[in-house]
């Protein structure tokens, strides 16, 4: 939203803002200083543009005498009068006359813009310099320049009168412009001005206008709000002996307002109504095209204008369109129609798209006689939609889409007609035409400045709350103790919408910072807590956070080598899916892993470690009776960095740092078919099954083109949360002394895979087996069981047991070990190199 500081005096005419007067930087102060106080309360400006930046000693100068120049065709020397004296100035202009009053720059002045050899207009930093000289030997004393090198859009002042086309010259003013010699020309120009860019929330549909501004703008301020008082004398007559409207679709179209003026008489409007409109970016064209935009950029509200006498039997119809139908709109394009299209029409045909543009076969000519005008409230969904389907993004279609306060129609139209009188453009007949079947109604809220001062941490007076409601015009009822809120804030609908008022206004500065008054503590759940634990712990080890998708292709089941009639391919299909690579829900992590750690390595990463806390979706029944049984699983997956060792430290650090320790096995196995069938493993814990680790098989990396070793591991996060424990106990350090053994065991059958008829068996002593039987043994008094040597089948166990209670004897340690060795020599480990008679007695 484009606001001239100029146009916000009008309603707020006590509102200081020095821009004609002091240096560049004092005007550049006084309007951030406006500026910051908009934004603190609440209207964000994006910027601001010093329509007189770098406009420094340019007056209005009139041209008395021309001579043609003595050594060159196309210039002319002009005595120019500035008022206090006459100057001489050299010229190429060739539109220049005797009596003409132009802008002239003095000796020393400047100008923004430069005219640059291929007849363009630079804008330049700091200011374009003008200093006397000489042309051709004869001296010349400043210049005259053109409107585009005071401006930056000429176009806006293009006009035949005004010859403001930077081909034809110099800008003149026109004969009829309250100007003389000496004048500064910034306020000849209406250049002492400044445009701030708001960027409006959508739910201020009042700050969509010069008069929503300015009220914001006095609150901000503290100054008085003065708002047209709007009067249409008249001209007798009824209006509806002119014309007639009938709404068949109330529900698109809230309120229709007509209202009829004869003998028009079109003319160019006056020199301020053009430089508002100028200033807005809107090129002015006549008093009646120019009033009708400026109601527009005042109130917010669009409007729109037909030729009375080519609407037939003076009869307005407001309907929906008829699929197919064609249109030809102003911009002569004619346009395919449906039935969701508003439109208006006369007795026989259509006129005009509601809200979005007018049609060719109704427009205004110079030959306009008797004029038809309208101001309505068109429901802005279906103007929206409407206007994309035509690609038709009017700006009047962009006011409408805001959502309109209906009470707005009688009060713009009005406005409107009051202009038509004072221009003197033409008679306005007596009476409006108001089709408003339903209302809207002032919403009454409760005062409660209890609740607001709780809600801002404050404590703010009823009376200083009750000023601001005052200024915003809210009406304040004492004795039922609520306010009544004006039809165009329809922002304000609870009590939380009034307590920012008072913020805004009040001054987010002011507010001072507290606490939320409230009795509960936020915190994340406990699985959230877990989770965290989980990434730290991941990140710490050096495995990036990866995300991927719930949605995945069929194909993935073969590149995982997924058997066919495995239940992880019972997966749910999506019912409009983007494509088959997005056509079921997943019920297995891998692919996602796996696609990943392809790209890294196919972008020649050498190493990659990534994590994945996400949901597999497994259906309880295809086709689906009930939702899905959604299970949340963390997944890592690495290569170049370890193996599989490692992960299994990862994984055991993961299990330590939630505190499930105790009794949990890597047990092996040949399941699943996408990992490797003799490096892979269950992680349980008792009779719980916790996950799986392994070595991914080598044909699914020839699937996913990885020529390298990868490693997964999967958890349960459901069974970690529920086996996870946050209370963590202090048990204190034995001060009795450790006794330690070393034994060497033989392991006689070592681990080996076998296939048969495509499936894989199992068999061997594996060292998982010797360490849980050692454990199992040594029970609360194995304080260590490590394994430090390894050598083919032979492996060398280091164990250190201690007591908390009691300093151990030898014998009772020797006890133990001895039935170590027993139950290890029932698995099948030759223990012969471990025992010793003299310790532990014959077998």
């Amino acid at each position: 939203m484009n606001t001239p500081i100029s146009w916000i005096k009008a309603y707020v005419p006590e509102l200081d803002v020095k821009l004609a007067e002091g240096t560049q930087e004092e005007k550049e102060a006084a309007v951030k200083a406006y500026v910051d106080a908009m934004t603190l309360s609440g209207s964000h400006a994006e910027g601001y543009e010093l329509k007189n930046k770098y406009i420094e000693k340019v007056v209005v100068g009139k041209i008395e005498k021309i001579e043609q120049h003595p050594d060159a065709d196309k210039l002319v020397v002009c005595q120019v009068n500035i008022g206090s004296e006459t100057i001489q100035i050299v010229t190429g202009a060739p539109n220049v006359k005797e009596g003409d009053l132009v802008p002239t720059v003095l000796d020393g002045g400047m100008v923004p813009f430069h005219h640059t050899k291929d007849n363009k207009y630079e804008l330049v930093q700091g200011g374009n310099k003008i200093t006397a000289g000489a042309l051709r030997g004869v001296p010349s004393a400043g210049m005259m320049c053109s409107a585009c090198e005071l401006v930056r859009d000429y176009s806006l002042f293009k006009d035949e009168d005004r010859n403001a086309d930077p081909e034809a010259g110099v800008y003149i003013f026109p004969a009829d412009a309250d100007v003389k010699p000496g004048d500064d020309v910034t306020n000849a120009l209406h250049l002492n001005d400044a445009v701030v860019e708001y960027e409006i929330t959508s739910n201020r549909v009042d700050c969509f206008s010069m008069i929503g501004m300015a009220r914001e703008t006095a609150v901000t301020f503290r100054k008085p709000f003065e708002e047209p008082k709007i009067t249409v004398k008249g001209n007798g007559g009824d209006v509806n002996d002119y014309a007639s409207v009938e709404v068949l679709d109330t529900d698109l179209c809230k309120r229709y307002c007509a209202r009829v003026v004869t003998d028009i008489k079109l003319a160019p409007s006056p020199l301020w109504m053009q430089e508002r409109l100028r200033a807005q970016g809107i090129r002015p064209i006549n008093n009646l095209v120019d009033i009708t935009n400026y109601v527009m950029e005042e109130y917010g509200q669009p409007m729109h204008a037909f030729d009375l006498d080519t609407v037939a039997g003076h009869k307005i119809v407001v309907r929906r369109a008829k699929d197919g139908e064609k249109f030809t709109t102003l911009d002569g394009i004619e346009r395919e129609l449906d039935k969701d299209v508003l439109m208006i029409c006369d007795g026989e045909k259509e006129i005009g798209i509601a809200g979005i543009m007018g049609g060719e076969n109704s427009m205004v000519t110079d030959s306009i006689k008797n004029l038809l005008f309208e101001a309505a409230c068109f429901d802005g969904t279906n103007i929206r939609l409407s206007s994309r389907r035509l690609d038709m993004p009017t700006d009047a279609a962009g006011k409408f889409v805001k959502g309109l306060d209906p009470n707005l129609a009688l009060t713009a139209i009005n406005r409107a007609c009051q202009l038509i009188e004072e221009l003197d453009c033409g008679k306005v007949v007596d009476g409006v035409i108001d089709i408003y079947p339903e209302p809207v109604k002032e919403k009454v809220l409760p005062f409660e400045p209890e609740k607001m001062n709780k809600l801002l941490g404050t404590d703010i007076s009823e009376q200083e709350m009750l000023d601001i409601f005052k200024r915003l015009e809210l009406v304040y009822n004492e004795a039922e103790r609520t306010l009544t809120i004006p039809t165009f804030r329809q922002d304000l609908t609870c009590v939380a919408d009034l307590a920012e008022e008072v913020a805004r206004f009040t001054g987010y500065d002011n507010i001072p910072v507290t606490l939320p008054g409230s009795s509960t503590v936020g915190k994340l759940s406990y699985e959230d807590r877990i989770c965290g634990v989980l990434r730290d712990t991941c990140e710490a080890n050096g495995f990036s956070g990866a995300m991927g998708y719930s949605f995945e292709s069929p194909k993935a089941f073969d590149k995982l080598c997924i058997p066919a009639d495995d239940k992880l391919r019972q997966a749910v299909t999506i019912s409009n899916p983007l494509g088959e690579d997005f056509s079921i829900m997943r019920t297995v992590t891998l692919n996602g892993m796996m696609t990943w750690l392809s790209t890294n390595y196919n972008r020649r990463n050498k190493a990659a470690r990534l994590y994945e806390i996400a949901n597999v979706y497994l259906p309880k029944a295809l086709p689906l009776t009930e939702l899905p049984e959604e299970k949340l699983k963390l997944t890592l997956g690495c290569y170049g960095a370890g193996d599989f060792f490692d992960l299994k430290g990862v994984v055991e650090e993961l299990l330590d740092k939630l505190m499930i320790t105790q009794g949990v096995s890597f047990a092996p196995t040949a399941e699943y078919s996408f990992l490797h069938p003799g490096r892979t493993a269950n992680i349980n814990k008792g009779k719980l099954n916790l996950g799986y680790i392994g070595q991914v098989h080598p044909e699914v990396c020839d699937n996913y083109d990885i020529k390298a070793d990868c490693y997964v591991a999967v958890l349960d996060l459901a069974t970690l949360c529920m086996l996870a424990r946050e209370d963590k106990k202090y048990t204190s350090l034995s001060k009795y002394p450790a006794i330690t053994r070393d034994i060497q065991l033989t392991i006689s059958q070592m681990p080996t895979v076998s296939s048969e008829n495509g499936s894989y068996k199992l068999t061997g002593t594996y060292l998982g087996d010797i360490e849980g039987c050692i454990k199992k043994q040594g029970g609360n008094l194995l304080e260590e069981c490590s394994l430090v040597d390894e050598f083919e089948n032979r492996v060398v166990y280091h164990l250190s047991y201690r007591s908390a209670k009691e300093t151990l004897e030898a014998q009772k340690v020797n006890g133990i070990v001895k039935d170590t060795l027993l139950a290890l020599e029932k698995l099948g480990i030759d223990v012969s190199r471990a025992w010793s008679e003299e310790l532990y007695g014959p077998k």
